[in-house]
C-alpha cells in the first residue's frame, strides 16, 4: 500500500471515530430534596441541620415580630435585648412522620432552651433529653437567654438511638440504604441553586453553620455522602459565583473526594428558563455582552460563556477533564435552545454532555387553549392516566429523540438532569382541590409505574446515559408530587415510581436496593 493510501486511510478513521456518537450507559441517579424543617427524608440524625431560620419573639409583641437578631457568622444569636427570644421550628411534619422517642439536646456556651410540643425529660449543663410529639406536628426550640460573653451556640437535635453515632455517622440509615447504588447525585436542590445569593467562597455554608435551610448544604458533607454510596456527584456552580469561588468549590472536592468518582459540573440550573433569578442574571450579563439583543437569547449564550470559564477552573485544578462531566443544559422540549448553547464559542468542545429534563408532563392552568382546570377536574383517574400514557409520554419520548439528535451532532452524552411526572396545577389551576385531589391519586397509582418503566425503557432505546430522576423523598401537595413517595417512614415497595426507578436501575446492573 502507497504512502498516499496510507494517510488517506488513516485519516478516514480519524475522522469516523470523531463523527461517532458518544457511548452511552443509562443509569439512574436523583436529585435529592432540599433542606427545610418540613422536609420529609430526614437525611440527618441531627434534625437541627434543617430547622428554620430564627424568628425573633418579644413578649406582649405579635408573633415574630421582635427586633432584628445579632448573629455570629455561623447564624446563632449572639445576644437578646430585654423581654425577648429566638426561637425555631424542626421538623413540622404532619401525620407522625418523624421519630418519636427521645431526643438528646447538646449545646454549648450560656444560657437556657425551652421547647413547645415536646416534653423535656431531662436535664444537666449544656445537655437535655427531650421527647416531642410527632403525632401533633412539628416541634420548637426556643433561646429564652444567651449570655453575649459566652452565648448558645453549636446546639444539636440527634433522633433517638444515634446519640453516640452522629459524628461519624451523620446521615440516616434509612436514607443511606434508599439511595444504595445510585449512579449519581444531583445535589441541585441541596445547594439552594435556585436564586442563590452566594458569590464568594467566604459565604458558603459550613458544617459549623447553625442551619443548612439558608445557604444549603456543606460541601464536606455533600463529599461524605457521595464518598459513602460511591455516587458521582452533581454540583450546580451558583450563577453569582466568582473564580475564586468556583476554584476553592473545585480544590475541596479534589482533596476530599474519593479518586474513583467522577465529577458532574453545571453552571447553576435552569439559567433558560426565565422563572429563575438566574436566568435574568444570565440575559443581563449576556446583553452587557453584546451576545444578542433579546434577553432569553443572551441567557443562552450567557450559559454557554459562563459555563466555558467554569469547566476550565475545574480542569486547571483536576489538572486535566478525565474525572469530570461538563455538563451544558437545555430545554428539553426545544432542540434549538440546544444548539444555540452549544454553538457559541464553540462551547460543546468544552462539554462531555448535554443534559435535559424529559418530563413526562401535564401542566394544567386554570384557562388554557390545549388544556384547563374546568376541563381536567372531570376527568376520571383513568383519563388522567391515558392522558399521561398517550400524549405526555409520547411528547417526552419525541423530545428525547430528537434531542439525541442534537446531542450527537456535538459529539456528547444525552444525560437528564431531572424527569419523572409533571402533573400539576399551573396559573391558578394549583388552587383547585378537585384537580389537585386527582393529580395526587394518579401518583400514587400502579400504572404510574407503569408510565415510568415505558419511559425509562424509552430512554434506554435512544442510548441516552445518565437519568436523575427529581425528586427523591418530599411530601405531595397542589405543587406537586415531586417525590418517588412521600416520607421517610413509607414503605417503598408500596410506591409504584420508586418499584419502577429501582427495577430499570438493576436492570443496569446498578446494586440498588430494591425492597421486595
Amino acid at each position: 500500500m502507497s504512502l498516499r493510501s496510507t494517510i488517506r486511510l488513516l485519516i478516514t478513521a480519524t475522522l469516523l471515530t470523531i463523527a461517532a456518537p458518544a457511548t452511552a450507559a443509562p443509569r439512574l441517579g436523583t436529585n435529592l430534596s432540599g433542606p427545610a424543617d418540613w422536609n420529609t427524608e430526614l437525611p440527618f440524625v441531627d434534625v437541627f441541620h434543617f430547622s428554620r431560620a430564627w424568628i425573633s419573639q418579644k413578649k406582649n409583641q405579635p408573633w415574630g415580630k421582635g427586633p432584628a437578631l445579632a448573629l455570629d457568622p455561623n447564624g446563632y444569636p449572639t445576644k437578646l435585648d430585654p423581654d425577648c427570644s429566638a426561637e425555631t421550628p424542626l421538623c413540622t411534619i404532619q401525620g407522625n412522620h418523624y421519630p418519636a422517642g427521645a431526643y438528646t439536646v447538646l449545646y454549648d456556651g450560656d444560657g437556657s432552651l425551652e421547647f413547645f410540643n415536646a416534653t423535656i425529660l431531662a436535664s444537666s449543663p449544656n445537655k437535655l433529653t427531650i421527647q416531642p410529639n410527632p403525632e401533633k406536628g412539628g416541634f420548637f426550640l426556643r433561646i429564652s437567654q444567651t449570655n453575649p460573653q459566652n452565648y448558645v451556640r453549636n446546639i444539636r437535635v440527634i433522633m433517638p438511638g444515634f446519640q453516640n453515632s452522629y459524628t461519624e455517622n451523620p446521615f440516616h440509615p434509612a436514607f443511606l440504604k434508599r439511595w444504595q447504588g445510585m449512579a449519581s447525585l444531583r445535589f441541585m436542590d441541596w445547594m439552594e441553586t435556585n436564586g442563590s445569593r452566594i458569590s464568594t467562597w467566604s459565604q458558603r455554608p459550613t458544617p459549623q453553620h447553625a442551619t443548612f435551610s439558608e445557604r444549603g448544604v456543606p460541601l464536606e458533607l455533600m463529599i461524605d455522602l457521595a464518598n459513602r454510596l460511591k455516587a458521582d456527584p452533581w454540583f450546580c456552580m451558583p450563577h453569582l459565583a466568582d473564580d475564586d469561588y468556583v476554584s476553592n468549590f473545585a480544590q475541596l472536592v479534589k482533596a476530599k473526594l474519593d479518586p474513583s468518582l467522577k465529577v458532574y459540573v453545571e453552571y447553576s440550573n435552569e439559567v433558560w428558563n426565565g422563572q429563575f433569578p438566574q436566568s435574568r442574571y444570565a440575559g443581563d450579563q449576556g446583553q452587557k455582552l453584546k451576545f444578542a439583543e433579546k434577553p432569553w437569547e443572551a441567557a443562552w449564550k450567557f450559559t454557554a460563556h459562563r459555563s466555558i470559564q467554569i469547566f476550565t477552573i475545574w480542569e486547571k485544578v483536576f489538572a486535566g477533564e478525565d474525572r469530570l462531566v461538563r455538563v451544558l443544559p437545555s430545554q428539553a422540549a426545544n432542540p434549538y435552545v440546544s444548539e444555540q448553547i452549544l454553538g457559541f464559542n464553540d462551547a460543546y468542545k468544552h462539554a462531555d454532555a448535554l443534559a435535559i429534563a424529559p418530563y413526562i408532563s401535564c401542566n394544567v392552568p386554570l384557562q388554557g387553549q390545549l388544556l384547563s382546570a374546568a376541563q381536567v377536574q372531570t376527568w376520571t383517574l383513568n383519563q388522567i392516566l391515558d392522558y399521561m400514557q398517550t400524549q405526555a409520554l409520547s411528547e417526552s419520548i419525541r423530545w428525547i429523540q430528537s434531542q439525541k439528535k442534537t446531542a450527537d451532532k456535538y459529539h456528547l452524552k444525552l444525560i437528564a438532569y431531572e424527569g419523572g411526572q409533571h402533573i400539576v396545577g399551573i396559573a391558578g389551576a394549583q388552587d383547585n382541590p378537585t384537580l389537585s385531589n386527582l393529580f395526587l391519586t394518579a401518583n400514587a397509582h400502579p400504572r404510574m409505574g407503569l408510565i415510568y418503566q415505558q419511559h425509562l425503557n424509552a430512554w434506554s432505546a435512544a442510548n441516552a446515559d445518565l437519568f436523575c430522576h427529581f425528586s427523591s423523598v418530599s411530601s405531595w401537595s397542589k405543587w406537586g408530587s415531586w417525590g418517588v413517595y412521600q416520607y421517610y417512614d413509607e414503605d417503598p415497595a408500596k410506591s409504584p415510581k420508586f418499584m419502577a426507578l429501582m427495577k430499570w436501575a438493576k436492570q443496569q446492573g446498578q446494586a440498588v436496593n430494591l425492597p421486595q
